[in-house]
C-alpha cells in the first residue's frame, strides 16, 4: 500500500532533540484527527524509540538518527527510527520488559512500552551496523483520504 503523505527527518543523538522529534511525529499524526490518547501514545512510543537511539545506538558520541512517517489510507500510521550504531545482538532479549545492558536507573522497559502504545513493533539490528525500529498504529479519527489538498 502506497502512503498518502509521508515526512522524513535527520537528527544529531542529542537528548534535547528527543523533544523535538516526538513533537514534529506528533504534529505530522494529526492530521489523522486522532483522540488526545492516541497522540499521547504515538508521542511516547517515538519518544522511547529515539532514547533509545541516544543512549544505546551511540553511547560514546553523537551519531545520526533517521525517522520517517507516513500516512496510509483507513488511518494506518507508520514511523520508522533508525541509528547507524551499535546494533544489538540478541534482538528477542533485548525486547523482553525488564532486560537492560546498561543497568543504573535504566528500567529495560523501552521496547515493552512501544508495544503497548502502538498495534505493531518490529525491530531489525546488526551489530555494528544499526537498528531500525518500525511502529505502526491505527488512528480512529478521519480517514487520511478524507482531504487530499
Amino acid at each position: 500500500m502506497k502512503p498518502v503523505n509521508t515526512i522524513k527527518l535527520e537528527l544529531e543523538s542529542r537528548s534535547v532533540n528527543e523533544s523535538f522529534a516526538r513533537a514534529t511525529v506528533a504534529a505530522f499524526a494529526a492530521q489523522l484527527d486522532p483522540n488526545v490518547e492516541e497522540i499521547s501514545d504515538i508521542k511516547t512510543a517515538v519518544s522511547e524509540a529515539v532514547t533509545n537511539c541516544i543512549v544505546h545506538a551511540y553511547p560514546d558520541c553523537v551519531g545520526k538518527i533517521y525517522i520517517y512517517a507516513a500516512i496510509y489510507e483507513n488511518g494506518k500510521f507508520k514511523v520508522k527510527i533508525k541509528d547507524k550504531g551499535k546494533g544489538i545482538e540478541d534482538v528477542e532479549k533485548a525486547m523482553e520488559p525488564l532486560y537492560t545492558t546498561l543497568g543504573g536507573e535504566r528500567a529495560g522497559l523501552g521496547f515493552a512500552v512501544m508495544e503497548s502504545f502502538c498495534d505493531k513493533i518490529k525491530v531489525k539490528s546488526k551489530p555494528g551496523k544499526g537498528t531500525t525500529v518500525t511502529l505502526e498504529k491505527i488512528f480512529s479519527g478521519r480517514s487520511a483520504t478524507d482531504d487530499r489538498s
